[in-house]
């Protein structure tokens, strides 16, 4: 980085320079410069993340139609930039919050990998170096895939964590196959136990707090990574609220930790599992709740004033849940998600 090509200054905050080489987008950048900007999409455009403040603007370079999606009026006059769109041309000054600037790239080596249904792979990750991560449950990381046969540039992309915070030596994924998806693929198809992966993170604001009243948890898919974090943290804090989990699936082949669910009812004073298939087989035999989740929640819920929700599943299911949620009572600042692109 830091060669004769090494010719543009990126001014970070007041206290801070780095060198860098023009060209690349402004998240790639600093991400190569040790500065990671979370992003749940791995700097595609896909999630409006990765927003940093440009005080003097980059008038040279328009908004694009990601910015124009996800960036209000206000955001825009105040020099608000998605830092994916934002090519690295000249020098810049951009304003970072501290916290971000904490965190660290850590190496990891795979230690296990395991089939949970037929498009999801469980992923453990022993830390190396530094040893530890301490995180809340609810948080993401950012894995780096390397360069290969799908991708000749290394590429990063989120998942959330999907372990007990008090592990903090190791870290667990759980990986839905996305067909031709560059990052799934790669897990899936050619990542082995004994391999290093670099990551970066804790990253994400979205998790459950303290507080009265009884708590949701819905999701879908792989979206049961951060629900099952948190579940283990609340066992382990012996949460006396009540909870409820509700997780949609389209067939009984797509629904897994089932047997753990009903183990963490028997450990919490006052939690139910909820699974419901949408979309069930004939051999499934399935005599639980059929249909849509947010269908499901709708006809469980009567009334949602005094209850705080952690959602976790595609943008789609996240804004029907919206929906039955606030319909039910439930404000904006009892509801806790990241959008995952």
């Amino acid at each position: 980085m830091l060669g004769s090509m090494a010719d543009i200054k990126i001014k970070i905050n007041t206290d801070r320079e780095v060198m860098v080489k023009q060209g690349d987008s402004l998240y790639a950048t600093l991400a190569d410069a040790g500065v990671f900007v979370p992003s749940a999409c791995g700097g595609r455009g896909g999630c409006g993340l990765c927003r940093l403040t440009i005080p003097n603007g980059v008038e040279s370079q328009p908004f694009t139609k990601p910015e124009k999606h996800w960036l209000t009026d206000e955001d825009r006059t105040s020099g608000v930039r998605l830092s994916c769109q934002v090519k690295v041309l000249n020098d810049l000054h951009v304003n970072i919050p501290e916290q971000l600037l904490k965190v660290k790239a850590c190496q990891t080596q795979v230690v296990s990998l395991r089939n949970l249904t037929y498009d999801i792979k469980e992923v453990r990750l022993k830390l190396l170096k530094p040893d530890n991560m301490e995180f809340k449950p609810g948080q993401y990381i950012q894995v780096r895939i390397p360069p290969y046969e799908l991708s000749r540039l290394p590429i990063f992309r989120t998942y959330s964590l999907a372990n007990d915070p008090a592990e903090s030596g190791e870290i667990e994924l759980e990986v839905r196959y996305v067909p031709n998806g560059i990052s799934t693929t790669y897990i899936h198809q050619y990542l082995k136990e004994g391999d290093f992966l670099s990551i970066n993170g804790p990253h994400g604001n979205a998790f459950p707090s303290d507080g009265p009243g009884n708590i949701i948890l819905i999701a879908g898919g792989s979206g049961m990574s951060p629900v099952k974090s948190i579940l283990l943290d609340m066992v382990a804090r012996r949460e006396k609220r009540t909870v409820r989990y509700y997780f949609g699936a389209k067939a009984l082949r797509d629904l897994f930790f089932v047997d753990l669910m009903r183990e963490i009812e028997k450990k919490l004073a006052d939690f139910r599992f909820v699974p419901a298939l949408s979309e069930p087989m004939p051999e499934d035999n399935w005599s639980g709740e059929r249909g849509l989740i947010t269908d499901v929640v709708a006809r469980h819920l009567p009334d949602a004033k005094d209850t705080m929700a952690y959602l976790c599943g595609s943008p789609l299911m996240i804004d029907a849940c919206l929906k039955v949620l606030k319909s039910k009572g439930m404000t904006d600042k009892h509801i806790y998600y990241d959008k995952f692109a």
